[in-house]
């Protein structure tokens, strides 16, 4: 009896397997389950994934610049209902007025049945485009504009000051990166993208990417965009790679005509980090309205730099006015972006009126 023992002890693992699997398949992830959107759409789904994951296999597209690790906290979903307590990992980018709210990480909830969600209609229009990599230039020594031809879909509408996200192939990465080019041109896009040491996403970019290669690009998003119904005086402020959207801002004010004042703030540490100063040269003698503000933090003696010299809160300061009436974009790290907020409520501008992507 001893030398059929051990395949008894199998045999009953084996059932007790299969029973757990079975009742999985009934009760658990492999049953249909349905997500209620924005009250007026039903999604049958199946698994035990993440919302994000979930809603991403529907072709709905929440952002994350993370690409779902919780590191970044944009992809933020809003629930009713049966909340579930929020986890350590959310809690560093939730509000407690948030979290009453049912505000939620989507990385981080798994899809239960019968599950209401609500998502902003403009996550509702983001589509995963399949395209070709057809221009790279080398702006500095480490950022480069890459340029995605659209292939399917072939156009995109976008808004000057929104991001889409790249899929690295090979690894599960998804990285937000925002748009550079003019949005009166739709069948292509543009990104400045910087290297970031040890950073998956840019290292990709900038040691393998090549022109001719395949990318897929998901978006458009953001609420980071220009208003353009309002009248208001303009304030842009941006650090290295932070020139993307402000670029793309550029590019619908100068088809407008330039019809508000502007005044740009770039700040960068010496000369070799300057790039595009020509471009936003040239735009300043066609408009008077616009004017350019390149700062260094730190230039070399060899620089000879003959502009302005000093932290780019330090040179907003210096130029800046009553701001009470104005509004701001602004693009770079949470730092510099908490520290140009600062200065500008320092100059008496209204919180509403500050627009952002921290990513």
């Amino acid at each position: 009896m001893y030398v059929f023992l051990p395949l008894i002890i199998l045999g009953v693992l084996l059932l007790i397997t299969g029973i757990l699997i079975l009742l999985d398949y009934i009760f658990g992830g492999s049953a249909e389950k349905t997500i209620i959107l924005n009250g007026d759409t039903e999604l049958v789904v199946t698994g035990d994934d993440t919302v994000l994951s979930t809603l991403s296999q529907n072709q709905i597209f929440i952002p994350s610049a993370c690409g779902g690790k919780a590191t970044c906290g944009l992809c933020k979903f809003h629930m009713e209902g049966d909340v579930p307590p929020v986890k350590p990992t959310e809690e560093p980018f939730l509000t407690n007025s948030e979290i009453e709210e049912g505000i939620r990480l989507s990385c981080q909830v798994k899809v239960k049945d019968k599950m209401k969600i609500l998502l902003p209609p403009g996550l509702l229009t983001a589509k995963e485009f399949h395209s070709e990599v057809t221009e790279i230039e080398e702006l500095t020594y480490d950022i480069k504009r890459v340029r995605f031809e659209l292939k399917s879909p072939n156009h995109v509408e976008f808004k000057p000051g929104q991001f889409m996200q790249i899929k690295v192939p090979g690894i599960d990465v998804i990285r937000a990166y925002s748009l550079a080019s003019d949005p009166a041109h739709t069948d292509y896009v543009e990104m400045l993208i910087r290297l970031v040491p040890k950073g998956q996403a840019t290292t990709y970019v900038h040691k393998a990417l090549q022109v001719g290669d395949k990318a897929i690009l998901i978006g458009p998003f953001g609420e980071f965009y220009l208003r353009e119904a309002s009248d208001r005086p303009i304030v842009c402020i941006a650090g290295g790679s932070g020139k993307a959207p402000i670029r793309s801002i550029l590019f619908r004010l100068k088809a407008l005509g330039m019809p508000r004042k502007v005044k740009y703030f770039f700040g960068a540490k010496s000369v070799k980090d300057l790039y595009y100063t020509e471009e936003f040269m040239e735009l300043q003698k066609e408009f008077p309205n616009f004017e350019y503000i390149p700062a260094l933090s730190a230039p070399d003696e060899s620089d000879n730099w003959k502009g302005e010299v000093g932290l780019i809160t330090d040179v907003l300061d210096r130029h800046s006015g009553d701001l009470s009436g104005a509004e701001a974009y602004l693009c770079g790290s949470p730092g510099m972006i908490n520290a140009c907020i600062n200065v500008l409520n320092k100059h008496q501008i209204k919180t509403e009126n500050v627009y952002y992507d921290k990513f």
